[in-house]
């Protein structure tokens, strides 16, 4: 990282081990190889996943040599919101709302009741599930589609929840 002086990356497990006990972390696991890292961990119940990599730098224009340089990077990330937290901004549950970990979903593949919703990705919630089949029921009469894309659209809707209660059992 040029114009940077930072210290092994042996230093930085100890930083992030240090902000996690800041951020209130349950428990956490990180790794890093040649090309990337990610760090995993427990908030008040939930899973949540960071990943960075020397491919994702690159393509924001950032140069980085190694997954360790990357790693680097991440502990900076939470760092800095640890920063923000201790400042009163929101709580860590709103900042990583999105990065909950969705480990039912092999290999980062969208399942098809999602993309029947118009999901490319897995929506960070029901909430987002039910906003979205009502917008599209609103949209189904308009469009002058059958009864067979109403159940059809239905069915996803419900799989779709159905798998939040799986994967998030303690959602209401």
């Amino acid at each position: 990282m040029p114009g940077r002086s930072l210290s092994g990356a042996s230093f930085y497990e100890y930083k992030l081990d240090q902000v996690m006990r800041r951020l209130a972390v349950d428990s956490y696991n990180y790794n890093w190889d040649r090309w990337g890292c990610y760090v995993d961990f427990i908030y008040r119940g939930e899973r949540y996943c960071f990943e960075h990599s020397v491919k994702k730098a690159k393509e924001r224009g950032i140069e980085l040599r190694s997954g360790s340089e990357a790693f680097i990077q991440l502990v900076l990330t939470f760092e800095d919101l640890a920063r923000i937290l201790e400042r009163g901004v929101y709580g860590l549950d709103k900042w990583v709302q999105g990065m909950r970990h969705q480990s039912s979903s092999a290999e980062g593949e969208v399942p098809g009741y999602f993309k029947v919703l118009g999901f490319e990705e897995i929506p960070s919630g029901p909430e987002e599930v039910q906003r979205r089949y009502q917008v599209m029921m609103e949209r189904l009469p308009a469009e002058g589609t059958g009864n067979d894309d109403l159940q059809r659209l239905k069915e996803a809707a419900d799989q779709a929840l159905r798998y939040f209660q799986e994967t998030q059992p303690n959602l209401h």
